[in-house]
């Protein structure tokens, strides 16, 4: 089996990152690298992303809900009018990542966000504009290859834009691993039974 791949019992070949985990492997199937175009899923997404920063995927997949519950569903109307208070709160809560900068960054970006989309028309708008070209992509995408795609031009070029706009935790390779799980890019590996699914919206 090649460097990337693992064989499961269901006989599928998928991308090993997702071990045998059974909460691991659905988000390999159902949504990583699906392609999103709901503004509240798109920022629920970015947002976790910034979470998950020195900390496993899994370990902010299993506290999903509790984000989900402390963070209103991601409702970003919502989340732009958090307090000082509620701030305080969403550190006591053991269901979520209780890491005050990421906390308040949140909500910092929940504001950003709205502004954004009374600019634009809406945040998904905004976000596809920087998917990559097709002819950009690798032609075979193996583990080897994708290890030196932590960051990309796009990634770059939306990470500098949402910068200057005051999101704060969207580095690149941040970024760039929103692109994946939103389906801005397919980096299911070749070889995987996902690798064909289209990956534009």
């Amino acid at each position: 089996m090649p460097v990337g791949l693992a064989k499961h019992l269901d006989g599928l070949i998928r991308c090993s990152w997702c071990g045998d985990h059974p909460e691991y492997v659905a988000y390999h199937d159902t949504e990583w690298g699906v392609p999103v175009r709901d503004d509240r899923r798109l920022f629920e997404m970015i947002s976790l992303e910034g979470f998950q920063g020195g900390l496993s995927w899994l370990t902010i997949l299993r506290k999903r809900d509790g984000f989900r519950r402390g963070f209103v569903n991601f409702d970003i109307a919502k989340v732009a009018r958090f307090t000082p208070t509620r701030v305080e709160r969403l550190l006591q809560d053991a269901r979520l990542v209780r890491h005050r900068g990421k906390i308040e960054s949140t909500i910092n970006n929940a504001r950003r966000c709205a502004d954004l989309i009374d600019q634009e028309g809406s945040f998904a708008d905004y976000v596809w504009r920087f998917e990559p070209p097709s002819g950009s992509r690798p032609r075979r995408l193996t583990w080897k290859v994708l290890r030196t795609m932590a960051t990309t031009p796009d990634s770059l070029a939306l990470s500098r834009d949402l910068k200057t706009r005051g999101w704060t935790f969207v580095g690149p390779t941040t970024i760039y691993a929103f692109m994946q799980a939103a389906g801005l890019v397919n980096d299911h590996l070749d070889g995987c039974f996902l690798h064909h699914r289209p990956a534009r919206g």
